[in-house]
C-alpha cells in the first residue's frame, strides 16, 4: 500500500512538473517563435488570437521577455 501511494504521488507530481513546463516554458517560447515569424504579415483574426494566448500565457512570456528580442531589423546604415 505504502509503495503504491508513493508511484501514485511521483505520477501526480510528474504531471504537475509537465503541465508546469508546458506552461511556462514550451508554449510561450513556440508563442514567440510565432510571433516573430508572422508579425508584419498577421490577419485581424490571427491577432487577435495571438494576443488571447499572450493574454493567457503572461507568466511564462514575461519569464523570457528579457532574453528575446522582437524588434524587426531596421533597414541598416542609413
Amino acid at each position: 500500500m505504502v509503495d503504491q501511494l508513493g508511484t501514485e504521488s511521483l505520477l501526480v507530481l510528474a504531471a504537475y512538473v509537465a503541465l508546469a513546463g508546458a506552461y511556462l516554458v514550451v508554449v510561450p517560447l513556440a508563442l514567440f517563435w510565432w510571433m516573430n515569424r508572422r508579425w508584419t504579415v498577421m490577419g485581424k483574426l490571427e491577432r487577435t488570437a495571438v494576443y488571447g494566448l499572450v493574454f493567457l500565457f503572461f507568466p511564462g512570456l514575461i519569464l523570457f521577455a528579457p532574453f528575446l528580442n522582437l524588434r524587426m531589423a531596421g533597414q541598416g546604415d542609413l
